[in-house]
């Protein structure tokens, strides 16, 4: 059951990304604006756009103060779905085809840079006296998005990552977003700059937990997430667990492990044999250790912040969301 206050956010959000959206009409511009429809039609939990509303909120102004900002960074996250999608070669978001595969990947990227610049455009109605600070965060965060996913990328042909590296690629990839949506939803009524550094902070360790979450539910989630199970483990994909793992395995389990990279006709023996390497060597346990800390770290920031009762629930409950959430 969800949250009075989820369920109240995330419809204001919908409601008002589908409004923005109304300016953009599928079949319009020969069908530029089709995949944007599509892709923000078919799910998502609206997380950016609530966080920025709710810091909004907690500081004690209405929550469509922050409707800019909550448009924008929904806005950016999509666009960067719709991108890596087509760098991962995914054949899936949410549970149904990605645009690339829907169309194809011209139209993917073209739809893709249209979305970013959409996000500008929402951006760009950010109270005047508020913009320059948000769209300050704003144009950093997208720029080390792309850090992070260059990042993302070169690991993959790289033998000697380590869960360090590992932690900074994913705080700028996806948890700097998250940040931002808190911080400027705090710029966008006019916060402190002291208080809107606590909230980043809060984001940032939220984001940290949000992605060590993600790790978890795609090797133990099942298919909850309508991706392919174990789909990390299947691409050798460096994550926190195959790192910690490798780092802890014994020379025997490591040799082993190496030839199961090797191995790509065996997707079940695969999945089944590095999960059980992982548990031997207490990758899943670490990992949910360091989530916990990120949300108690997200929590002590939320704390300095001196919120009202009401509003320091709703985070605690957000906190929890995080790491209990199962998609």
């Amino acid at each position: 059951m969800e949250h009075p206050t989820l369920d109240r956010l995330k419809s204001e959000s919908n409601r008002t990304i589908a409004s923005f959206l109304d300016r953009y009409p599928v079949g319009s511009a020969d069908g530029l604006y089709d995949p944007v429809h599509y892709l923000m039609s078919i799910g998502g939990k609206r997380l950016r756009a609530v966080l920025a509303l709710s810091a909004a909120e907690a500081e004690g102004f209405e929550a469509s103060r922050a409707h800019p900002v909550a448009l924008a960074v929904e806005l950016f996250h999509n666009f960067t779905l719709m991108h890596d999608d087509i760098m991962d070669q995914a054949p899936k978001r949410r549970g149904n085809s990605t645009v690339h595969i829907k169309w194809d990947e011209n139209a993917a990227i073209l739809s893709g840079d249209a979305m970013y610049t959409m996000a500008q455009i929402a951006l760009a109605e950010t109270e005047a006296k508020n913009l320059h600070r948000a769209l300050k965060v704003f144009n950093q965060t997208a720029l080390e998005v792309c850090i992070g996913q260059q990042s993302d990328m070169a690991f993959e042909k790289r033998t000697d990552v380590t869960v360090e590296e590992y932690l900074e690629m994913i705080r700028l990839k996806t948890s700097v977003l998250v940040a931002a949506s808190l911080a400027m939803g705090a710029i966008s009524v006019g916060a402190s700059e002291e208080r809107v550094q606590l909230w980043y902070k809060a984001g940032e360790q939220l984001g940290l937990a949000f992605q060590m979450q993600d790790d978890l539910l795609d090797a133990f989630g099942g298919d909850a997430m309508g991706k392919q199970v174990g789909g990390d483990i299947l691409s050798n994909k460096k994550t926190f667990l195959r790192l910690f793992t490798w780092q802890q395995a014994s020379a025997e389990l490591l040799e082993d492990l190496k030839k199961w990279d090797a191995i790509q006709d065996q997707p079940e023996a695969k999945v089944d044999f590095v999960k059980n390497a992982m548990m031997e060597c207490g990758a899943d346990l670490a990992a949910r250790r360091s989530m916990k800390a990120y949300v108690e770290g997200a929590m002590s920031a939320i704390d300095s912040l001196q919120l009202s009762e009401s509003h320091r629930e709703w985070f605690g409950f957000l906190g929890g969301l995080v790491t209990q959430r199962t998609s």
